[in-house]
């Protein structure tokens, strides 16, 4: 397998000197106003000299330059799904909630998925899911007829997003890769703090985060789930037996503290990639790389546009892959 990913693994070794770094997201929150950025970014390669409406349109343009790029190293695209079923599931909520509103759904899709978003659209329109991957058909199912019986989006929420994680931790496992694998378990495990310190702020039952929290190797979702349905010091004192005992600590200053801890958490671990030039474990980390790269250029163009304060923009970015 080492030969698989020689070349490959140069290529992105190549296109990683063109990721952005500090500097340059200083230089880009020292930009005068929005039009400035687009300027220095469109200098920096974003865009490729192209011009568009929008933020989001150049940012999902930007997405899919790094999955094209993939596309054309890597001979076997599955490995990489792991990345892609929470775009699947998005989709999947985005065409229950929109066939059962009788609304438009096609902007709340995103493109970058394992199943075509028509597929899934078809699908729930159809009530007939046999053209989605097993792991999406009982999830579809249950969270249409759900929302059918209750009107209950939160219970149809739950159910596509808990069956999202668990997917996602499987392709983890399935990927035979350790960098793949630990992203995957550190995701969910992730999740599930989350979900589990905005269940008590809201005052959920265990019932509730039991039937919301999703299996993973690293946390006790029952112990979790019965300390989220206490209070949040029952959260922080479980998670100080866990690998997780520096969360608490993010939890207790603010909850966007913590989830830029989650982000920073997740970045340190793909960085170790840099040196492992013989798998496909590069490519997973350049993918995450940019996706984080993206998630930063985005809060810089969100506050140039609505005239926030650099600094606040700056205490919300997350740490850089470079």
């Amino acid at each position: 397998m080492a030969e698989d990913y020689t070349y490959a693994v140069a290529r992105i070794r190549a296109k990683e000197m063109y990721l952005l770094n500090r500097q340059d997201l200083e230089q880009l929150l020292s930009c005068r106003n929005y039009e400035e950025c687009i300027r220095v970014l469109s200098d920096k390669g974003f865009g490729d000299g192209g011009s568009f409406k929008s933020t989001e349109e150049l940012l999902t343009y930007e997405r899919e330059k790094t999955w094209r790029l993939i596309s054309e190293l890597a001979g076997n695209m599955s490995v990489f799904d792991v990345f892609l079923y929470p775009n699947d599931f998005h989709n999947l909520k985005a065409a229950v909630k929109s066939v059962l509103t009788d609304t438009l759904p096609s902007k709340l899709f995103i493109k970058n998925a394992t199943v075509s978003p028509d597929t899934v659209l078809n699908a729930v329109k159809n009530r007939d899911y046999s053209n989605l991957p097993e792991h999406m058909r009982s999830a579809a199912e249950k969270a249409v007829e759900v929302l059918l019986k209750t009107g209950d989006g939160q219970e149809c929420d739950i159910i596509l997003d808990r069956a999202s994680l668990v997917e996602l931790r499987n392709a983890g496992r399935a990927s035979k890769n350790e960098m793949i694998d630990r992203y995957a378990e550190l995701t969910v495990a992730l999740s599930d703090i989350k979900i589990a310190a905005r269940a008590n702020k809201t005052g959920k039952s265990v019932d509730f985060l039991r039937r919301a929290l999703a299996p993973c190797d690293s946390l006790d979702i029952d112990s979790l789930a019965l300390a989220a349905s206490k209070s949040l010091d029952d959260i922080y004192e479980y998670l100080s037996f866990t690998d997780y005992a520096d969360a608490a600590s993010e939890l207790k200053k603010s909850f966007s503290a913590f989830e830029k801890w989650c982000d920073n958490e997740i970045m340190r671990h793909i960085q170790k990639q840099k040196h492992n030039p013989f798998t496909v474990a590069p490519l997973a980390a350049y993918i995450l790389a940019r996706e984080n790269e993206i998630k930063a250029v985005r809060m810089i163009l969100s506050g140039k546009q609505n005239e926030l304060d650099d600094n606040s923009v700056r205490e919300r970015l997350r740490d850089l892959y470079v």
